[in-house]
């Protein structure tokens, strides 16, 4: 079975996965091992929850790739956990995930948004950092707008916390060399959006619709160790 958890970055999934792969809602402590649990062989982790859960465990990631599953990250928390744990064999893929393996990016705030709950389509209500940075290098690249503006707007962004992230937000506060009109650079910025973390978890899913829905064979060149809190975890309830 081939599973991939993916909410507010591709709001759509379940009607561009049609039967290639199962989708799951954004991925908390213990989803991954259930998943394991289920008959799963090839997993993508796009997004997970992080703010009033515990999110998805390292730990488990491990024990995955342990027992042969194939395990891809992007575009979010996905791209975030494949960067910490590439040495073990998680996949990483795109182009956020290259920016947090190169050290370009640290925190997870890079990745947050505020969205709809499930039931209005995970609607992204607010502007992740990822797509801020990509947005305004395609305007750099383009002449839309100076490099000096580009590099104000962005430190105003990173200023926002990402709950209250809008371009209306990140215009208003920005310290720009030429005050115009604002209302009409933020509508720029809105038109001219590049959604890097739907490039990179697109991505991500044509990789996961290229596997075979098998285990993989072998081992790998490390041992997974059990601990008192995975035991805890195994022996909690699967739902």
């Amino acid at each position: 079975m081939k599973v991939v958890f993916v909410g507010p970055t591709v709001p759509d999934a379940r009607k561009l996965a049609g039967a290639a792969f199962a989708v799951r809602p954004p991925a908390m402590q213990g989803d991954i091992l259930r998943a394991i649990r289920a008959g799963g062989t090839v997993i993508g982790l796009v997004d997970g929850n992080f703010e009033h859960v515990a999110p998805v465990w390292h730990k488990e990631i491990l024990f995955a790739l342990s027992q042969g599953v194939q395990i891809f990250g992007a575009a979010s928390m996905g791209a975030l956990r494949a960067a910490e744990c590439a040495s073990f064999g998680m996949i990483g893929v795109g182009e956020i995930f290259r920016r947090y393996a190169a050290g370009e990016l640290a925190d997870d705030s890079d990745v947050a948004l505020l969205h709809a709950p499930a039931e209005l389509g995970y609607a992204p209500l607010t502007v992740p950092l990822v797509n801020v940075h990509a947005t305004l290098a395609r305007l750099r690249q383009s002449g839309s707008i100076t490099a000096g503006d580009a590099a104000r707007i962005e430190a105003a962004a990173r200023q926002i916390f990402y709950k209250r992230r809008t371009w209306a937000a990140i215009v208003a506060d920005a310290d720009l060399q030429t005050d115009g009109d604002r209302a009409a650079l933020a509508a720029r910025l809105h038109q001219g959006l590049v959604d890097q973390k739907r490039v990179d978890a697109l991505e991500l899913f044509e990789m996961v619709r290229a596997q075979p829905d098998e285990l993989r064979g072998g081992r790998p060149n490390w041992e997974f160790n059990s601990t008192s809190m995975w035991k805890v975890l195994l022996n909690q309830p699967q739902t």
